[in-house]
């Protein structure tokens, strides 16, 4: 996390908990732009999933909280969302929580002549990430990954309208005919 987001954090992430409903800040996202600057906020729940009435409550505080402390200069967008299937990864206990999902990595400088791995998440000790990356482990520092999100696997569906065939590969079929 860059400075900024730290100091953004500080200052959204207790009046997001205090709304009561359960939700809380799971990373911050700030985008600065020549005309237009974006912060992205996601929440999350431990009990249930979020819906779009909390994004609206957060949104809401947020919104609220940023006109009255001004910490961002200039125009930006707003944007409050949940982290999704293929959920960011801020810190280590997001990684850690995560061992044994896949995860995609973007690093600020490349890594074993890599700028990106896709692996799975084994291990995390202080701020190192160990992921496995085609059969090879590999260990990053935390503040080396520029960027980092769950890259779930989906299972294909199955192919509609085809039923098994039956033993000795003979449809059944109906013989009573009409006279």
């Amino acid at each position: 996390m860059t400075q900024q987001t730290d100091q953004l954090e500080a200052l959204l992430a207790p009046a997001v908990a205090a709304l009561g409903t359960g939700v809380f800040v799971w990373g911050i996202q700030f985008l600065p732009g020549e005309h237009n600057a974006l912060l992205r906020i996601y929440i999350d729940a431990r009990e249930r999933a979020v819906g779009i009435e909390d994004c609206e409550a957060v949104s809401r505080e947020v919104s609220a909280l940023l006109d009255v402390h001004d910490p961002i200069p200039g125009h930006y967008t707003l944007e409050v969302s949940s982290p999704g299937l293929d959920r960011p990864l801020f810190e280590p206990a997001h990684f850690a929580a995560y061992l044994g999902e896949n995860a995609k990595l973007t690093f600020a400088a490349p890594q074993d002549g890599r700028r990106r791995a896709q692996g799975r998440l084994l291990r995390v000790e202080d701020d190192v990430i160990t992921i496995e990356v085609d059969g090879v482990e590999m260990s990053v520092s935390h503040a080396d990954i520029q960027k980092a999100r769950l890259a779930p696997r989906f299972e294909p569906p199955a192919k509609p309208g085809r039923s098994p065939r039956r033993a000795g590969g003979k449809k059944s079929t109906n013989s009573q005919g009409s006279a």
